[in-house]
């Protein structure tokens, strides 16, 4: 049991700004109380002393490579993009993840807890995103739920990826690729049906159909890659279409279309996952990338979480993203919700991370003092309630 003691706690469970001067205690890896003084439950409690300290949930990045595109490394660390095939959706993030780079400590420093990671955006469909804690001994000591979604990707990625091999040439072909994909899996899954009573008539076993299965009975959200605005109302069509769960992903020009951007969320039920903010406009899809996003989405009454896309903003630098959005705009609590609590529920974790409530992971990160003042570190961070890096 590890009491911490004393700090300002913002456990992030409303909308409403709220926080206090209080206590979490934590046992057997989860938030077992939050409150004013809990000294009085919290007997034989180790007992840390954050007075001073800003007491968060521990941060969720939404959508991150980390582990993919590894520290240090060219190509012998490079596994976030299978470009084989336009349509790869059996990939898998946990196959490709390697736990001990180095930016896994780096992101506890940040205060970063979890990440939900996987495969780029060079396939059309490029296989299932794993959310995992940022400790632990081995990808499968680390995974808080796998899968958590299946990657797609639109716009110029694609399109610059098999223009060489001659596959994609056009936005009509990435979109007919997803198409083709997600119509084959639904003929997949009607032949598996048609053979409950006779098992003759099963297909052949196709991993790339089981692992879309999950996305066609709206299991699993396809996680989509989308900048433009025209990429992302073609995403809200297909979504539609198909009846598909979805995030919008990136969702760069998001912020230039925010009433056709809320007509496809209400249409589709999709969340909003935006970012890397902290880069520049490398590309052409990129042309109307700014901080003021944030605070025109929030104008307009439409949730979003913020994403690293590690290693494009280093997972440590998530909270600087969200200060300059602060800068531009955006209220602070809003920006704290974008990176805790609205990222957890857009990727549909919000059961285990993103605020401190009783029963919820005990993941939890201290700033010495404003955790959206870049010169504030984050002095301890907890992972499953146990203390991973301590500077008090």
């Amino acid at each position: 049991m590890i009491l911490l003691k004393g700090g300002k706690v913002f456990p992030m469970d409303t909308k409403e700004e709220r926080s206090f001067t209080g206590d979490v205690l934590t046992e057997n890896g989860k938030i077992i109380a939050v409150g004013e003084d809990l000294a009085g439950i919290a007997a034989g409690a180790e007992v840390i002393d954050v007075s001073g300290c800003t007491v968060l949930p521990g941060i969720v990045d939404a959508h991150c490579h980390i582990g993919m595109w590894e520290d240090s490394m060219g190509f012998e660390g490079d596994d976030g993009n299978e470009m084989s095939d336009p349509s790869t959706p059996e990939m898998r993030a946990i196959d490709g993840i390697n736990p001990y780079d180095k930016c896994f400590e780096e992101a506890l420093e940040g205060g970063v807890t979890t990440c939900v990671t996987g495969p780029g955006s060079a396939n059309v469909v490029g296989g299932t995103f794993v959310a995992i804690k940022t400790h632990g001994s081995s990808v499968e000591d680390m995974i808080l739920r796998e899968p958590v979604a299946m990657k797609a990707a639109f716009g110029e990625n694609p399109k610059r990826v098999y223009h060489g091999q001659k596959k994609i040439y056009t936005r009509m072909q990435v979109a007919a690729t997803l198409r083709r994909t997600l119509v084959k899996a639904i003929n997949y899954d009607n032949k598996l049906k048609a053979s409950k009573d006779d098992p003759s008539k099963a297909p052949d076993r196709d991993l790339a159909m089981e692992a879309l299965l999950p996305v066609i009975h709206r299991e699993l959200p396809l996680k989509v890659h989308a900048h433009r605005a025209d990429d992302i109302l073609t995403v809200l069509r297909i979504a539609k279409e198909f009846n598909l769960r979805i995030t919008l992903d990136h969702c760069t020009d998001g912020w230039t279309i925010p009433e056709l951007l809320k007509r496809g969320i209400k249409d589709t039920g999709a969340s909003v996952i935006i970012g890397p903010l902290l880069t520049d406009r490398s590309k052409i899809e990129l042309k109307n990338k700014s901080f003021e996003a944030p605070r025109v989405l929030y104008e307009n009454g439409i949730e979003f979480a913020m994403m690293t896309d590690h290693p494009v903003i280093p997972e440590q630098y998530l909270t600087v993203a969200a200060a300059l959005s602060v800068r531009e705009g955006l209220p602070e609590y809003e920006a704290l919700r974008s990176i805790t609590i609205n990222a957890a529920r857009a990727t549909g974790i919000d059961d285990r991370v993103g605020s401190l409530e009783v029963g919820k992971d005990a993941d939890i990160a201290v700033f010495a003092g404003d955790p959206l003042d870049s010169r504030v570190r984050c002095v301890l961070t907890m992972v499953n309630g146990e203390v991973c890096r301590n500077e008090l």
